[in-house]
């Protein structure tokens, strides 16, 4: 009589560093679970993303009668407004993305234990920190395309490479994302949030949001050239603006390198925090 082979599954096929790298498939999981949580909270979503839409109307539409045009480093001019909006964009990104990020991941990582249970299922801690990165990306994005939206109703949208900043949002997102949950993993308890509104407000502040990077004095311009935020910026104003040139791929790699160097270490800090 024949023995019967036992055939193995296909998580053990799976190289051990490859795993680490991209996880086991069960991140999807999370997002279709924080998909879930959020159809009863819609109203918070669309609150999220009033706040870049009324910073626009009040700040650029309002300030641009007193302001005038603005000159782009190309030579370019647009409207002051033109100018702002692409940032605005950009911080709708951020915001969304952050707020998820920290807040979010630290309550069901302290309080709620959702990884205790999660952890008893196939998911790894690399598919909790891909799968809660890729929810908080998707919310940073769901802002930025009805901000996109609002941009081309009202004209602020003057050139084809426009179609492009979608994936730049998204690219935002992911970047901002990433960095928050690395943060997060470090965090002890609520008061130590008060550092994530004390970086995040001057970011949002002081990354050629409101004015040119020409106006600051050039010691701080290498300091402001440091800030996700102005890199996003830029290069959606770039794309906007129709002014795409070849440093447009300086701003890509940026928030490419952050965003992986971010994912990788919560990776390893969540896999520290959950299996330890």
């Amino acid at each position: 009589m024949s023995t019967p082979t036992v055939q193995p599954s296909p998580m053990r096929l799976t190289p051990p560093l490859l795993q680490r790298l991209v996880g086991t498939g069960g991140a999807r999981h999370l997002v279709e679970r924080n998909a879930r949580v959020y159809r009863r909270e819609w109203l918070v979503l669309v609150s999220g993303f009033l706040e870049p839409v009324f910073y626009l109307f009040s700040i650029g539409v309002g300030v641009s009668k007193l302001v005038g045009d603005v000159a782009l480093p190309g030579g370019e001019v647009v409207t002051y407004t033109a100018f702002v909006a692409p940032a605005m964009l950009a911080a709708s990104a951020m915001n969304g993305a952050v707020i998820d990020a920290t807040f979010g991941l630290f309550f069901k990582l302290k309080y709620n234990k959702l990884y205790d249970a999660v952890l008893a299922t196939p998911v790894t801690p690399v598919d909790v920190a891909i799968g809660e990165i890729t929810w908080a990306l998707m919310r940073g994005s769901l802002y930025s395309i009805s901000f996109i939206v609002v941009m081309l109703v009202i004209g602020l949208i003057s050139s084809w490479w426009a179609v492009f900043a979608l994936p730049v949002v998204v690219l935002t997102g992911f970047a901002f994302a990433a960095i928050g949950t690395a943060c997060t993993t470090y965090m002890r308890s609520w008061q130590d949030f008060s550092y994530i509104t004390l970086v995040q407000l001057p970011i949002f502040l002081f990354s050629a949001t409101f004015y040119p990077l020409s106006v600051y004095p050039e010691s701080l311009q290498w300091v402001v050239r440091c800030s996700p935020l102005y890199h996003s910026a830029t290069l959606l104003r770039e794309l906007t603006t129709g002014t795409v040139g070849p440093g447009s791929l300086v701003h890509v790699a940026v928030l490419v390198a952050l965003g992986v160097v971010g994912m990788v270490v919560t990776g390893r800090r969540l896999e520290k925090l959950l299996l330890t």
